[in-house]
């Protein structure tokens, strides 16, 4: 038993129960957790004297606690600051009373800053509470009697559609006498226990009136003007938040308004976690429009519930919607096996039969169906915007990406792809070429100093992203230019270098800062750095090392790497005659040697490779690129020696490889050492893989490498095996596609912003990029006719010799109308109304009109007194349904 009685006796009070009954609350409850620590049981004895909602002043309050008016006074004010008693000046004096456990001291609590830091167990008993009174109560809470409610996002329901203004923000801003703005208190107490989700506290919950006095009184809030509480509303909107009310006080009447995340908020974990959406939800749910709907995806991010995900609308069979429901709270018994716990862990964004393959199968799962509309509309900055928030270098990735989505393309089956990249291209190519580049919102400004190792596609997206968060991000690389692997692995008549530099020069512009020259391990290092004050590092480094075969004679002066020859050329440095060259190699380095080999005077350019012309790993379009340009390419054939004079190569022997698979479907070389053939070279190239070179990088520090001598990190959150140091593209993952790496950087960074914030998971509330492509077989293309495909315009050069520009055109903006016509939209929104919440964040992201609000509620809430009777009532009426669902189951079950 406590010593503390007076405080369990408040404690009791307040929650409206007998102190040592059967329903009373004990020592081990998180109402007495609470206060345990900060209430002392002479400031119990005060407490005992206030009164719930009843303003009483420090006179009447002595009398009742039969104290000096003196004592009585400094004692409230101390329960004030502890957040336990609320108080307010009227008349020229303070009253005192004290709020509801929820919305009201639990948050005053622990919006004391040093107390809750101080006191672990005042954040654990705010998660605690909520986990306590969840379960009682699912189905017992009817819409709009839930202590905290939602409140649409203003711009998501039209006028008509309001009963009254009580649905509108700005009323209650502009009603207020006065306005402050405070920390998060659900997000505070997450922190507290390591389980923030990324979404910060600071400057997140506004007070109104009564409340914003008494936050500004006692520390816990700073004043706000209504232009400021106008911007923070905007601010929590732009970054995919919705808005949430106390909802004790009546219909048209609080004290707050909260800018909350599914993900951190505790009211929105009846949704989330006990699928009790009815809770907290608004009037209005969201309602798509198909035929508006082209499946970008937008939506889904910002959606606190995952209440909408991506489906289909061209598929014959499936699941298209959301399954039907049979069991909801209101009519059933709802206990453990109904409830969602890993709900911030468990996100899925599509449904289990599939959306749009483009966005699906592109790693950065970029909105490549958002931006194809957009364009076709003529809204060409808008569309940039959409490709730039998951790839800030479509300019780069219009002239080397791979374009997986291409291939996945549902239009395929039809006639051909849509060209995605072609029209990524083109949106890019505008914002190049104007006065006033693309240049995104600064949302913060944290004094916090990342450090990227590594300046290509993956440490630049990273930088970028972190950047545009708010971070001082500093770029070290070791050569004299920017671009990593872009600028020394990519010869320049695919990438021109202007083009790297201008994508860079927004970096520039969004306040990174680069250190050329630098190589950290050597003239800098990570441990000089950290007192330098960085607080986390992204390793980016490229595979910028060749691999050597193991064939005699492989050691010869003249048997270069390929990834060498790519870099000496891009330097300048590789102006004498090539001769005859001989590639070794089939993937799209090998094509990218051998085409930067013919620009070189030459006598003939030849590719050696294992694979069959069908099954070689470069894309199917560079190998047709290097036929047409003259390159010739001999499939089947695997080096047995290299013959050597003087210290030189002048011929290799290679053998017929017997192409074959082992029992993985691998493929497996096998060689006949009888079936050979001499080739002459004077120059021999091996592009048979890259490997990259750490150098001292991570001398001194326990950076655990994978067996291929990449960096073992974590597969989601992209951690290594050091705390403080991230790491992607190449350097995790061994050599892949440039977008491969910018989807990396981009999850980097928020790994990052959430490592180097106190308190924060990372992985809490993250999208898992769960997406799963339709299934093209079962598409139903009637109705479409077969349109051509748009082409883009190369100009021909007779003459290769020395010619490193970059020949491709890009299309005209009438082809650009053509083209975006042809994508069948066969993605689609698709809403579990019941899990909708009607917060309108959806409504912010929708570019297309496809979302609207539908009223579909008409309830407000009442003041806290008058709520128990119709919760007793609701429980009735429950326990009836339940019972009656119950025996038309067994009733059916029995005919």
């Amino acid at each position: 038993m406590t010593d503390q009685v007076k405080l369990l006796e408040f404690v009791n009070k307040v929650s409206m129960t007998k102190m040592g009954s059967k329903n009373g609350v004990t020592e081990n409850d998180p109402r007495f957790k609470l206060l345990e620590k900060v209430v002392t049981e002479e400031m119990a004895e005060v407490a005992l004297a206030l009164e719930y909602r009843v303003h009483l002043n420090a006179d009447a309050i002595s009398v009742k606690c039969k104290k000096s008016v003196e004592r009585t006074r400094d004692l409230l004010w101390d329960l004030a600051t502890a957040g336990v008693a609320t108080v307010k000046s009227e008349n020229g004096e303070d009253t005192f009373w004290y709020e509801t456990w929820v919305p009201g001291i639990f948050e005053m609590v622990v919006n004391h800053k040093e107390n809750v830091s101080k006191y672990p167990q005042i954040g654990q008993a705010f998660d605690d509470y909520g986990l306590l009174r969840n379960p009682i109560a699912a189905g017992n809470f009817p819409v709009g009697l839930g202590l905290m409610r939602v409140i649409p996002i203003q711009s998501s329901i039209d006028a008509s559609s309001r009963k009254a203004s009580s649905e509108e923000v700005s009323k209650y801003i502009e009603e207020a006498r006065v306005l402050s703005v405070s920390d998060c208190s659900c997000r505070t107490s997450r922190e507290e226990l390591n389980q923030g989700c990324g979404h910060l506290k600071e400057d997140m919950c506004i007070q109104l009136g009564d409340a914003a006095e008494y936050y500004i009184r006692t520390g816990r809030a700073r004043e706000v003007t209504k232009e400021e509480a106008y911007e923070i509303i905007r601010k929590a909107e732009r970054d995919g938040l919705m808005h949430s009310i106390p909802n004790t006080e009546g219909d048209g009447h609080t004290h707050a308004i909260c800018n909350c995340c599914g993900c951190g908020c505790y009211a929105l974990r009846a949704a989330g976690m006990y699928n009790n959406p009815d809770m907290m939800r608004s009037n209005f749910v969201s309602t798509i429009d198909e035929t508006k709907c082209v499946g970008c995806g937008e939506c889904v991010e910002v959606c606190p519930t995952n209440a909408i995900k991506l489906g289909h609308k061209l598929c014959v069979s499936g699941e298209v919607g959301v399954p039907p429901r049979v069991d909801f709270p209101h009519d059933t018994e709802w206990g453990p096996d109904k409830w969602n716990p890993d709900y911030r862990i468990n996100r899925k964004e599509t449904l289990d039969t599939g959306t749009s393959p483009c966005k699906t199968e592109c790693p950065a799962h970029i909105s490549i169906p958002g931006y194809i509309k957009l364009a076709s509309q003529g809204r060409f900055v808008e569309a940039l915007e959409m490709i730039k928030k998951d790839n800030p270098f479509p300019a780069v990735c219009g002239r080397i990406c791979p374009a997986l989505c291409e291939s996945a393309c549902t239009r395929n089956g039809l006639d051909d792809s849509v060209a995605i990249d072609d029209i990524k291209k083109f949106i890019a190519e505008l914002d190049l070429n104007t006065d006033k580049r693309y240049i995104p919102e600064i949302k913060k400004n944290y004094d916090k100093k990342i450090a990227v190792i590594g300046s290509g596609p993956s440490g630049l997206t990273c930088a970028y992203y972190l950047a545009v968060e708010g971070y001082k991000v500093t770029v070290f690389e070791k050569e004299k230019e920017l671009g990593g692997m872009l600028r020394y692995g990519i010869p320049a008549f695919r990438l021109q270098k202007d083009v790297i530099m201008a994508e860079i020069d927004v970096l520039r512009e969004i306040g990174v800062e680069f250190v050329t020259g630098v190589e950290v391990g050597i003239d800098q290092t990570i441990p000089a750095l950290r007192e330098n004050g960085f607080e986390a590092f992204y390793v980016s480094i490229g595979a910028q090392k060749g691999r050597k075969i193991s064939v005699e004679g492989g050691d010869a002066t003249n048997v270069l790497t390929g990834v060498d020859f790519l870099r000496s050329t891009s330097l300048g440095q590789f102006d004498a005659p090539i001769g005859k060259t001989v590639v070794i190699g089939g993937g799209n380095v090998a094509i990218d040697v051998a085409r930067t080999a013919l620009r070189l005077k030459n006598e003939g350019v030849r590719m050696y490779c294992l694979e069959s012309r069908d099954t070689m790993p470069a894309l199917q379009d560079e190998v047709h690129e290097a036929l047409e340009e003259g390159v010739h390419i001999e499939n089947g054939y695997g080096p047995k020696r290299i013959l050597v004079r003087d210290g030189k190569a002048y011929a290799i022997e290679f053998m017929k490889c017997l192409s074959t698979v082992d029992e993985h479907n691998q493929f497996k070389p096998v060689f006949d050492e009888n079936d050979c053939i001499t080739v002459e070279a004077d120059h021999i190239l091996l592009s048979v893989g890259q490997q990259i070179h750490w150098g001292h990088l991570f001398d001194g520090l326990d950076v655990e490498l994978n067996p291929n001598q990449t960096i073992k990190v974590d597969a989601q959150t992209l951690q290594s095996t050091v705390m403080d140091i991230f790491a992607g593209g190449d350097a995790a993952t061994g050599p892949k596609y440039a977008i491969d790496a910018i989807a990396h950087g981009k999850e980097a960074s928020i790994s990052i912003h959430r490592f180097v914030n106190r308190g924060q998971s990372l992985v809490y509330g993250r999208n898992n990029n769960f997406f799963v492509s339709i299934d093209k077989d079962n598409v139903d293309y009637g109705g479409y006719d077969q349109v051509s495909r748009e082409r883009v315009y190369t100009l021909h050069v007779d003459n290769l010799e020395n010619s490193f520009v970059d020949s491709r055109g890009v299309l005209t903006e009438e082809q650009i109308k053509n083209e975006t016509m042809r994508c069948l939209s066969c993605g689609v929104s698709v809403v579990d109304e019941f899990m909708c919440v009607g917060c309108g964040a959806c409504t912010t992201r929708c570019k297309f009109e496809a979302i609207t609000m539908e009223k579909k509620y008409d309830a407000y809430g009442v003041d806290f007194p008058d709520l128990k009777p119709l919760i007793v009532k609701n429980v009735l009426k429950r326990k009836v349904r339940i019972v009656r669902k119950k025996l038309k189951k067994k009733f059916l079950g029995n005919n």
